[in-house]
């Protein structure tokens, strides 16, 4: 029965993915995600059913429209596999509970941000209002302990990031600092913190990687959206466990 839970969770994972794919790439330029109907950005055919199915089209065509050969970004097919790989694993990690809602709409909104983020250096208010309202609702029904950490995690997350945005006169984008207020929302004030410290430590050391390798330049602006979506997925999956420790080390 269990096989059949995952294989159903993985394949809803698929086509979201590639539903994260329109929202991400559309939204950040005013576009609608309904229509037009998805088309090949090259020579603008409309595409047919069987080069719609998520992850194995772009492996039966090869990464190439089929009428104009232009190669398709490999984007669509790692945020599908992606997403459903995640979603599968989400249960195993926290278990069959309510508390899944809320961590696969996080890893939805984190998915969405890493592609607009990575494509035009935004992360688009609408979709995080979106979100917002969504986490809102959800902690309504499954609470975190008091009920108020939502509320003081959303402001601890937007004043947080507001100040650093201040003292380093523009080192941290207005996107970010609403992300952290949506983030407050479902990691409440303790995990929130932990979630920057996390995010932080590894947009250093992406911003490091890429500087060796010559894709970034000191002064110059990088994505924080990856890092951040890997530091609140590192804090929310093991922040209670980490606050515990460094507690007791005090």
């Amino acid at each position: 029965m269990a096989v059949l839970y995952y294989t159903y969770i993985t394949v809803i994972g698929l086509l979201l993915g590639s539903f994260f794919n329109v929202v991400g790439l559309r939204v950040p330029k005013g576009e609608s995600i309904i229509s037009p109907r998805s088309h090949c950005t090259n020579c603008h055919r409309t595409l047919r059913a069987r080069e719609l199915v998520p992850f194995f089209s772009y492996i039966f065509l090869r990464g190439s429209c089929r009428d104009c050969g232009t190669k398709i970004s490999p984007i669509y097919p790692i945020t599908e596999i992606g997403t459903a790989l995640l979603f599968a694993l989400t249960p195993w990690l926290i278990g069959w509970s309510g508390e899944l809602f809320i961590a696969w709409s996080l890893l939805s909104l984190l998915i969405i941000i890493c592609i607009t983020d990575l494509r035009y250096h935004i992360i688009p208010d609408k979709v995080l209002i979106v979100f917002a309202l969504i986490f809102f609702a959800l902690r309504l029904v499954i609470p975190l302990e008091p009920w108020w950490n939502m509320l003081l995690g959303a402001g601890i997350g937007f004043i947080l990031l507001l100040l650093i945005a201040i003292v380093s006169k523009g080192g941290m984008g207005g996107g970010d600092i609403k992300l952290f207020a949506v983030l407050g929302l479902v990691l409440g004030w303790k995990i929130v913190l932990l979630a920057f410290f996390f995010s932080a430590l590894y947009g250093t050391f992406f911003g490091m990687i890429g500087m060796v390798l010559g894709k970034v330049r000191r002064g110059q602006p990088m994505p924080f959206g990856p890092a951040i979506a890997l530091g609140t997925m590192t804090a929310y999956l093991g922040g209670e466990a980490f606050v515990d420790w460094y507690i007791r080390l005090l």
